[in-house]
């Protein structure tokens, strides 16, 4: 069991082999808790360029509020904040683009339901505001039928 003020020591597998279409991919699984965002993201961002500094900042800021807000909804919707729970995060990576992957254990939701923030009836909703700004910075969002896992895919030069 997790002790209350500390926050795990969190590390990124890589999978071998690269998949058929010659993505790398990397993978993360975090305890659903609120102080394990920030690392999570920058070790993904990190090896989402091998290491290397990306090409443009516009690149790595797009990756750093995509998982940021993807993870957090999976914490605080799909997890409710249960630190026993687990969040999963895996990036596919090749030369021409980043495929990023967030998946809880929670029920899902219908991201169809999920009202327009920028509408006059939802600048006062709570929520709405994170899936707003992954569909505005990702090149494509998918999620599975169930709703609890999101991909979000960007060109990795842009």
């Amino acid at each position: 069991m997790m002790e209350t003020g500390s926050i795990p020591e969190l590390q990124v597998r890589q999978r071998e082999p690269a998949t058929p279409d010659g993505d790398v991919a990397y993978q993360l699984e975090i305890p659903a808790d609120v102080r394990c965002i920030k690392d999570a993201v920058e070790l993904i961002a990190f090896h989402c360029f091998g290491g290397s500094p990306p090409p443009g900042g516009r690149t790595l800021f797009r990756i750093r509020v995509l998982l940021a807000e993807a993870i957090s909804n999976s914490i605080l919707f799909g997890a409710s904040g249960n630190r026993a729970r687990t969040v999963r995060i895996e990036a596919l990576v090749n030369d021409q683009r980043i495929r990023l992957e967030v998946t809880d254990d929670g029920p899902g939701f219908d991201p169809r339901e999920v009202p327009d923030p920028t509408l006059p009836d939802g600048l006062a909703r709570p929520i709405g505001r994170g899936l707003f700004l992954i569909r505005s910075l990702a090149d494509q969002v998918e999620f599975n039928e169930q709703g609890n896992t999101i991909w979000m895919t960007l060109a990795r030069s842009s």
